[in-house]
């Protein structure tokens, strides 16, 4: 009998070279309801929504409010529910967990040192992730392979063993930021706000500045430290 692993190398090797709407039909088909989209508001995720929804409406679909985003990004989420008619699950830190990091080195910890911005990240997001992935099969993002050196290496159907051992998708992994933009355009794709007043990459709101003409769209992120990974611990290499 076909191990899930096995399944899916076998799986990718064909999906690898799929569109990302196959990549999607195959997991829809596969996992559906036990799969979810994780929706940043951001245009790749809100490009790999659109392409979802067009094949199952009831698509799950999840976002991570860490209590520091910016309101345009709040405002995004009323936007994709009026839009796609769906009912966005929000995830939420919990508030001792919160509370205590809070106590113990500030609000704004982030910027003392990269372990800190990993303490606050941990807690507010990747925490919350991982609880609601422990009720799923296969999860869904929105990565691409150029958007970062730590990214440059994503397959389009992976094992996330990091969470468990449940399915990865990543079905844009190949795409560049012209397809992305092709693709809201033609399909009139909800845009973030943000977009317009410079910013590339959106994260929370003390985290994320505007990038400047031929910067890294990751630049903005974090840019006060100099470690090059520029990962929150969502993602994690090789998961």
């Amino acid at each position: 009998m076909t191990s899930l692993k096995e399944e899916v190398e076998i799986s990718d090797e064909k999906l690898d070279q799929e569109s990302a709407d196959a990549v999607l039909r195959w997991g829809l088909e596969r996992f559906h309801p036990r799969i979810a989209l994780s929706n940043s508001l951001q245009i790749e995720d809100m490009v790999v929504l659109d392409i979802a929804w067009r094949i199952e409406p009831q698509v799950r679909v999840f976002t991570l409010d860490t209590g520091r985003l910016h309101q345009e990004t709040y405002d995004m989420m009323d936007r994709v529910r009026d839009h796609y008619g769906i009912a966005l699950d929000v995830l939420f830190p919990d508030p001792v967990e919160v509370e205590s990091v809070v106590r113990a080195k500030g609000l704004n910890l982030f910027y003392e040192s990269v372990e800190n911005r990993h303490t606050c990240c941990e807690v507010r997001k990747v925490n919350p992730l991982r609880k609601y992935l422990a009720g799923l099969d296969a999860w869904v993002t929105g990565l691409r392979r150029d958007q970062w050196n730590t990214r440059s290496n994503i397959r389009k159907v992976e094992v996330d063993s990091a969470n468990g051992g449940i399915i990865k998708l990543n079905p844009i992994a190949d795409w560049t930021r012209e397809q992305l933009e092709d693709y809201v355009r033609a399909n009139k794709v909800p845009r973030h706000q943000l977009y317009t007043k410079g910013f590339s990459s959106i994260g929370c709101l003390p985290c994320t500045r505007p990038t400047k003409p031929g910067e890294n769209p990751r630049a903005g992120r974090w840019w006060w430290e100099t470690d090059l990974q520029k990962e929150c611990g969502l993602h994690l290499a090789g998961s």
